[in-house]
């Protein structure tokens, strides 16, 4: 019974104190400070806050390093925000069943968590422009301008990375549902009070109308209604993609996600300057075929994929795909190379409306190609090391062959001193 006694009284005051530490422990807090997180309080941290940025890393990793002072400087200012961001981190190489969970194949591997659901991002890492860029998903669905200045201040504060739609004498409430639906991929404001020199401006000479701006291409275009909502968002789809669209990760996701079939074009090199004319082409195109994507890539930028689209033809090649494994390419317009590329690109896009059109399977590159793509010196270092090593243990064997073991010499020393034996016991009985 004393015994059963003291057991009760430490259990007692073990659960106090387990109690104590549960209810009084420290909340997590929007400091500034970048959160160390693991298994325990993963969860616990994404509930708590509806934006978090969450950076999987490896300690052992360059990359990793050289990000981790940049998150430490944008942390404090993605917290001042109206909506707080907070930025943590998670060493991946860890705790691995949060990389599991996540499918972190990659260090780093970013993630931003906007109300427990992650997003991969893909954005610029830099302090300043990482800021820049995550300062979108904290902001209000629509901000509301009343004045030259506040359209002008926002402008800029949206900068280069997202489309910028601003409805001019438009109310907010035309626009909430599609602001909300795409705050992801876009700014969205209702500028109440303006000028004429706004109107001038932003190159629009009647009210209400909603402005489409995208800074990283230098592109602007004007909607005058009608104010209806299959109509707004069907402007609002057309202008989150550039007119004529460099292949990239993001852009390829954004062109697949949009429904449209995409006309693309293959070039040698982006960068050439016959290249960048043909882009002008493709936005007049674009321009005309609002039903369409018009997208671009270089061998030179983006070879693997390039050649899914089989690039022996002479390029300019010109395709239309669906984003599948399947393309069409339009018979008797295989190849833009000819002195009129305008005129090229409209009988091609007119075949293609005609259905004059030959549906074909990716190809990849060949498999010497391959070899040649995987083929470093790194390779061959590995490969020298190994010959060394397997040609040092047959050596070493060879030697051990010449060389009678240790079992053989016994068995050759006991034959000799059997055979000793014997002939001294027949001498014995011959006397």
């Amino acid at each position: 019974m004393k015994y059963l006694l003291v057991f009760v009284i430490l259990f007692i005051h073990s659960s106090l104190l387990n109690f104590s530490s549960f209810s009084f422990a420290q909340p997590f807090s929007v400091d500034g400070t970048v959160l160390e997180l693991d298994e325990s309080n993963f969860d616990s941290v994404i509930k708590t806050f509806d934006l978090v940025f969450v950076d999987f890393y490896a300690p052992w990793c360059g990359h990793c390093k050289r990000l981790s002072p940049e998150l430490d400087a944008a942390a404090p200012v993605l917290a001042a925000l109206k909506e707080p961001i907070v930025i943590a981190k998670v060493d991946a190489d860890k705790f691995t069943s949060l990389a599991k969970k996540y499918d972190i194949e990659a260090y780093p591997t970013l993630m931003l968590f906007n109300n427990g659901i992650p997003t991969e991002y893909r954005g610029p890492r830099k302090a300043d422009l990482l800021v820049r860029y995550l300062s979108k998903f904290s902001a209000s669905d629509v901000s509301i301008l009343d004045s030259d200045s506040a359209v002008s201040n926002f402008v800029e504060a949206a900068g280069t990375f997202f489309p910028i739609f601003i409805g001019f004498g438009l109310n907010n409430s035309m626009i909430e549902k599609l602001a909300i639906k795409y705050k992801k991929n876009a700014w969205f404001s209702v500028a109440k009070d303006f000028s004429e020199d706004v109107m001038l401006l932003y190159d629009f000479d009647k009210v209400p109308a909603l402005v489409s701006i995208n800074q990283g291409y230098n592109e602007r275009s004007t909607f005058y209604g009608p104010f209806e909502e299959e109509f707004l968002e069907e402007f609002v789809k057309q202008n989150l993609i550039p007119l004529a669209v460099p292949v990239s990760h993001d852009t390829l996701t954004s062109m697949k996600a949009d429904g449209r079939k995409i006309v693309l074009t293959i070039v040698k090199d982006e960068d050439e300057e016959k290249s960048k004319e043909l882009v002008k082409l493709l936005k007049a195109a674009a321009s005309a075929n609002r039903d369409l994507i018009f997208g671009y890539v270089g061998v030179a930028q983006l070879e693997e994929f390039a050649e899914t689209f089989d690039i022996s033809s002479k390029l300019p090649k010109m395709v239309i795909w669906d984003g599948s494994d399947h393309y069409l390419t339009v018979v008797g317009s295989e190849s833009l190379d000819g002195e009129d590329q305008a005129t090229q690109i409209t009988q091609l896009l007119k075949g293609y409306r005609e259905g004059r059109t030959l549906q074909k399977t990716f190809t990849g590159p060949s498999l010497l190609q391959r070899i040649h793509r995987n083929f470093d010196i790194r390779m061959v270092y590995i490969f020298v090391f190994v010959v060394a090593v397997i040609m040092f243990i047959q050596t070493f064997n060879k030697g051990d062959d010449d060389l009678p073991n240790r079992d053989q010499g016994d068995a050759a020393r006991s034959s000799v001193l059997e055979a000793e034996s014997k002939q001294y016991r027949s001498g014995d009985k011959q006397d």
